[in-house]
């Protein structure tokens, strides 16, 4: 799995100009699935999302994770960060999951960070979406289960 995390505040995911997902503060997260992942790869990515300190303490330092600042998870299925761009100028995708496959790696991410307690909106899977991101920091971060 192939996530993008962002340190946001107010966020938004909106379908046919309808918001479908809002979060006030926390994380916007990216979820690319690709067609090698494992229960383990799911495993290991909603154990770092649940932990990852990139919230500033008093002191200014990195030390608070989401549930410290009461943050919540705005989450978004995009299959594009599997693209592979090594030959020519035509992104292909043929490493990313079945969207079948995707999907339930996708619902099961968010399912498992909402039974630790997170606030999760969704995205809808498939669909065009416009995303509303207010990246604070900015503090992107890459995470990819290949690299544990």
């Amino acid at each position: 799995m192939r996530l993008v995390i962002q340190k946001c505040g107010p966020s938004s995911v909106s379908v046919d100009g309808q918001v479908i997902g809002a979060i006030k503060k926390g994380f916007v997260i990216l979820v690319g699935v690709s067609d090698q992942d494992q229960a383990e790869d799911l495993d290991y990515c909603v154990r770092k999302v649940s932990k990852m300190r990139i919230f500033e303490d008093e002191a200014g330092k990195t030390n608070l994770d989401l549930d410290a600042v009461g943050g919540a998870i705005l989450s978004i299925s995009q299959f594009t960060l599997l693209a592979d761009t090594r030959k020519g100028n035509r992104p292909s995708f043929v490493h990313a999951a079945p969207p079948e496959m995707a999907e339930a790696y996708y619902d099961k991410f968010n399912q498992e960070l909402v039974k630790l307690g997170f606030e999760v909106q969704t995205g809808r899977f498939g669909a065009d979406m416009t995303l509303n991101i207010q990246n604070e920091g900015p503090m992107t971060i890459i995470l990819d289960s290949r690299d544990k």
